[in-house]
């Protein structure tokens, strides 16, 4: 099951147990949130907890979206993406790879828009998670 590797409602993570849980990809974290930072200064940046099916979570938004959600795993985490449809015709234009692009046209398409997933868990895709926030805040 994908959840998250910080599970106790009662303890909202901090940043030592998660470069504990994330180990060596921690710095990609860490990398990615500046980088947010850095292109939206006004972000807010708070840990959530839809409940014990997800456990915690982080997200990244300006008062009415979620520009990135962060998912902490065992030794790894994931950024989840939401784009609506005139982003979403962007991304496909860009030169994000072709999996990204293969991954979110067969999302399933909602409201809000479609959702994607990736996993980091090295820095290979960090270009492509930088063009995608860029998409998302431009």
């Amino acid at each position: 099951m994908d959840i998250s590797i910080f599970t106790d409602k009662n303890r909202t993570p901090d940043e030592g147990s998660l470069a504990d849980a994330l180990k060596e990809t921690y710095p990609y974290w860490v990398e990615i949130g500046d980088y947010v930072k850095s292109v939206y200064p006004a972000v807010i940046a708070e840990w959530n907890y839809p409940g014990p099916k997800y456990g915690w979570s982080f997200r990244m938004k300006d008062k009415k979206r979620v520009i990135i959600y962060l998912l902490p795993r065992d030794s790894y985490f994931k950024v989840a993406f939401v784009f609506g449809q005139k982003v979403y015709g962007k991304i496909l234009e860009s030169k994000v790879r072709n999996e990204i692009k293969n991954e979110l046209s067969s999302a399933r398409e909602y409201a809000e828009g479609r959702g994607i997933r990736i996993e980091v868990r090295g820095p290979e895709i960090l270009p492509d998670i930088r063009l995608l926030i860029d998409i998302k805040v431009s």
